[in-house]
């Protein structure tokens, strides 16, 4: 039985909160947005290495995610976000039974360093730095089916965003991310052309960018997005064989985001996102759904 991968992009937790970790926007001092994110992911066919395949024997792979999601703006210039998923996937066929559980906690602190305003525009940059960590003792080692990499995570992100005659933007976005190493429920293993006598695996890092363009006024957020994740190091999916946790898995995504701040009940807010997978390696040809209702709390008297 061949197993499939299941892409477990960094990108996933980069798109769930008003303000993300990766654009141009701030929660203000003593405001606080939270929410819950569903995503619906499914793919039939993937990339072994460049070459695409149909997923014949396990079928179409879903995976579903509720999401909690917290942003709080400590000043006007450092927001603190949390992420916590609980994940499901299955297959319709094959016999792999899907797995369920919550995935890695996430906590990343967003700094706005240098703000320029012109006369119609402005520009702003940013370092955010962030940190996730496993929440349940899954396992990495059921791919496409495991939950998530359970591997701890350390990245180091910069964004820069412009926004002109007073409505649209354009941002970029660029982060590198360290990952420890996973254990895994044997004593041997075989990647990379080697057999290693250990249940410990060398997971590579990852660098990911991102660009968008867009519109923001009144209350309505519209925007595309081009996105594309590079692993640096790692190696294909052997021929026939099922894929492995510390496999090259680097993905080209574009999708496009709408959020809407209700007039009624102030505070309350809508979103939805659809991104699709256009090119890959040891990934899956994914398409993605999201959708979510976000609420934000203001715990001081300013009119921001």
């Amino acid at each position: 039985m061949k197993k499939f991968i299941l892409i477990v992009l960094a990108l996933l937790p980069l798109t769930v909160s008003a303000q993300t970790l990766t654009d141009g926007l701030m929660m203000p001092k003593k405001y606080f947005c939270t929410g819950f994110m569903y995503t619906h992911d499914k793919w039939t066919s993937y990339w072994e290495g460049d070459l695409k395949r149909e997923n014949g024997n396990v079928g179409t792979v879903t995976t579903q995610t509720l999401m909690y999601v917290g942003n709080y703006g400590i000043t006007d210039k450092i927001n603190v976000i949390a992420m916590v998923p609980y994940v499901k996937t299955e297959a319709s066929g094959g016999t792999l039974e899907g797995q369920k559980g919550m995935q890695d906690l996430s906590f990343g602190v967003k700094y706005n360093f240098f703000r320029k305003d012109y006369e119609n525009s402005s520009l702003r940059t940013f370092a955010v730095l962030n940190f996730s960590t496993p929440l349940t003792d899954y396992t990495p080692d059921l791919l496409p089916l495991s939950i998530g990499m359970a591997s701890t995570t350390l990245s180091y992100r910069v964004n820069a965003y412009y926004k002109f005659a007073k409505m649209f933007y354009v941002n970029g976005s660029g982060a590198y991310t360290w990952r420890s190493n996973v254990n895994l429920d044997r004593p041997a293993y075989f990647t990379n052309g080697h057999q290693y006598n250990t249940d410990e695996v060398k997971m590579p890092n990852v660098f990911d960018y991102l660009f968008n363009v867009g519109i923001l006024k009144n209350g309505l957020q519209a925007e595309l997005t081009y996105a594309q994740q590079v692993t640096l190091g790692g190696d294909d999916i052997r021929r026939q064989d099922m894929p492995f946790v510390s496999n090259r898995m680097n993905a080209s995504r574009v999708g496009a985001l709408v959020m809407y701040y209700v007039p009624k009940p102030k505070g309350l807010a809508v979103r939805g996102s659809y991104m699709t997978t256009i090119s890959g390696r040891n990934v899956g040809e994914s398409t993605t759904l999201l959708g979510g209702l976000l609420y934000t709390i203001q715990f001081s008297k300013s009119e921001n």
